[in-house]
């Protein structure tokens, strides 16, 4: 029997086109770079950087641009076999403007629908979906059918083994509402064992803000460990016994979009080696900080040394007891 992957993640594939030139808007840009896109792909691709067996679940079109993204994964070291292409839907563009230290408009064409939405239950391998050491869904894979039923019987088959993630990833151009996007979360929701999303999608999640309420929220559902991330105040995590809080790593920002996607891989990382749940936060913090200083998203997913560098001169993280509020 095959080795079972580490990460194998299911959602969304695409061509990210960055312009080349930053501080400009899309009708003054004179050159763009091609590269791989979509969140559940670059975790895939972040946490292959590590050294991890990876693979991802998704479509794309029967184009060159699905092309691209086959040689593109393959490069990378993530194990293409789950995807396939769908006739007669473009492989999804997605363009952005680059204006730094914090505004990164994008701009997604996936339409009349994205390939990765055609994802059907039938197809799935589920034995693989059981054996990895850690699944990984997004929030967008229940925005429409059939991906929404493959996604929800993907997680039943994982059976809430550990280590099962859902990124709260709420992008409301792809949801008729914020509510129907909760209705939809909250299904999911107690399939999964860890959570991970930043302040606006935690309230599109459970209807909380406030991060430690964000996180009583999640454990309400069963999720095991809640990761809020709180942008410019780092991030928390609540495994429902401690909080933890690990402040931001300071870098220039050059492009903040793939931030993240090195975020969640270098979490997967962390979690499946079982290191403490403050390593891991300053691990994931400090891979997102250096993605956020490079222009582009999967080119720039570090190396395991690049973070250990960074870390080595960042302060200790604060934590306490659930009741306690971090510093």
């Amino acid at each position: 029997m095959p080795e079972p992957f580490e990460v194998l993640t299911m959602g969304r594939i695409g061509v990210d086109l960055y312009p080349q030139q930053v501080g400009v808007g899309l009708d003054e840009v004179e050159s763009f770079g091609k590269y791989l896109g979509g969140s559940a792909s670059n975790v895939a691709v972040a946490a292959a950087r590590y050294g991890r067996r990876t693979a991802v679940i998704t479509r794309t079109g029967e184009d060159p641009f699905g092309t691209f993204l086959h040689t593109a994964l393959r490069g990378y070291g993530v194990d293409d076999r789950y995807v396939t292409s769908v006739k007669n839907l473009p492989t999804p563009v997605t363009f952005c403007e680059i204006f730094p230290p914090d505004d990164f408009p994008l701009y997604f064409y996936r339409l009349p629908k994205a390939p990765d939405l055609e994802i059907h239950r039938e197809e799935l391998d589920t034995d693989a979906i059981r054996e990895a050491g850690v699944f990984w869904v997004t929030v967008t894979g229940l925005s429409e059918e059939p991906s929404r039923t493959a996604t929800l019987a993907a997680l039943e088959a994982r059976a809430r083994k550990d280590i099962t993630v859902l990124d709260l990833d709420y992008r409301p151009m792809f949801w008729p509402s914020r509510e129907e996007a909760r209705r939809w979360v909250q299904q999911a929701l107690p399939h999964v064992t860890v959570a991970v999303g930043n302040l606006d999608e935690c309230e599109t999640a459970v209807g909380e803000r406030e991060p430690l309420a964000a996180a009583q929220a999640l454990h309400a559902f069963g999720v095991k460990l809640a990761v809020v991330k709180q942008g410019p105040k780092g991030v928390l995590a609540d495994d429902g016994t401690t909080a933890t809080e690990v402040a931001p790593v300071p870098v220039t920002v050059m492009n903040g979009l793939g931030a993240g996607d090195a975020f969640g891989g270098a979490l997967c990382h962390g979690l499946l080696a079982g290191w403490d749940i403050e390593r891991v936060m300053r691990f994931a913090n400090a891979a997102g900080a250096i993605v956020a200083s490079r222009l582009a998203c999967s080119d720039a997913m570090p190396t395991a040394a690049e973070v250990d560098e960074l870390l080595a001169g960042e302060p200790r993280a604060t934590g306490g007891p659930r009741e306690a509020t971090s510093a």
